[in-house]
């Protein structure tokens, strides 16, 4: 089961008595236990009574056993929640893996899993396969969208456009995202709860807007020299160097799925309109991508994630950056 696909069946009133998520994202775990909590446990004051977490190494499985097997007091169904599951081994396991052979149905066992789990992972083969989530956070258009739909949960209608230009300016960190749209709605008054473009650009300046939207249309025209400026002028600025690698890995990410579209026989102009960019701005990048050669969209974000473990590993950002930026245009 797909993530979505399991907070729906929360929505609905069904949980299995064993659900096992595991995915690299602290967020969407956390989503997912508030989901489970407010429809079983719906009055506040049962949280305290019906709903255990555990973090699992420290607990140890017994102990998140015994409280699986607990009988609840009220009717309702109990919820135990395993923070690090699996970090358990599979010898440290095995009272959970008899239990999950005869799960309590008065409880909700919700193992999570701080990283996508190997194939290999004990928990994958002890839990059945219908109770497993993966819990991947969105990438690429499917991030504004559920930026939207999120921020709708917390009481704030972001625009479309507005929402795609916090992905485009913050970068892909969901935290942070909701961030900015509380910010963003805080520039239009203390009681707003609309995000629009005018919002967005209170928030993230309009000298670091105007500079990354600039250096953005250079790498669409593949001028070297006005991108390496400008990269100049953004790091001078103070901007975070990783913060640029993920706009510069967005960047080809989009020029290698706008090549891809059209290499299957999409029209330039769909393509451009699935950008979801200001129509000059596509109108570039569709035709960047008509002139990439089949695989050098792809070897373009090979380079960006090369950069990337530079970066990480202690490499100097304004020439990792400079250098990336001029394959980038030469391609």
């Amino acid at each position: 089961m797909d993530y979505a696909g399991f907070l729906r069946a929360v929505e609905a009133g069904a949980a299995p008595p064993v659900a096992l998520l595991h995915g690299p994202e602290p967020l969407l775990l956390d989503d997912a236990v508030a989901a489970l909590s407010r429809m079983l446990l719906p009055d506040p004051s049962a949280l305290a009574l019906s709903r255990e977490v555990f973090e699992a190494r420290d607990a140890g499985a017994e102990t998140i056993v015994q409280a699986a097997l607990m009988l609840s007091w009220s009717g309702a169904r109990r919820l135990v929640v395993v923070r690090g599951a699996g970090s358990l081994s599979a010898k440290q396991g095995e009272p959970i893996g008899a239990y999950l052979k005869s799960p309590n149905p008065s409880t909700v066992l919700l193992l999570l899993a701080d990283d996508t789990l190997e194939a290999s992972h004990w928990l994958l083969k002890a839990v059945p396969a219908a109770a497993i989530v993966s819990a991947l956070p969105p990438a690429g258009r499917q991030l504004a969208s559920w930026l939207r739909a999120r921020a709708q949960a917390d009481g704030f209608d972001v625009e479309e456009d507005a929402a795609a230009l916090l992905v485009e300016l913050s970068g892909e960190d969901l935290t942070q995202l909701l961030g900015e749209v509380e910010k963003a709605a805080l520039a239009g008054g203390p009681e707003n709860r609309r995000v629009g473009v005018t919002e967005v650009r209170a928030v993230v300046g309009e000298h670091r807007l105007h500079g990354i939207f600039e250096l953005t249309r250079a790498l669409a025209r593949r001028d070297a020299a006005a991108a390496l400026a400008l990269l100049e002028s953004l790091l001078n600025g103070g901007e975070d160097p990783l913060g640029v690698l993920a706009m510069l890995a967005r960047e080809a990410r989009a020029a290698w799925q706008a090549a891809e579209a059209l290499r299957r026989g999409r029209a330039p102009e769909d393509v451009a309109r699935a950008l979801r960019r200001p129509p000059a701005a596509a109108a570039a990048l569709v035709e960047r991508a008509q002139a990439l050669a089949p695989a050098a969209g792809a070897r373009l974000l090979r380079r960006c994630w090369e950069v990337e473990r530079r970066l990480k590993l202690g490499g100097v950002p304004r020439s990792e950056l400079s250098l990336l930026i001029a394959d980038l245009c030469a391609v």
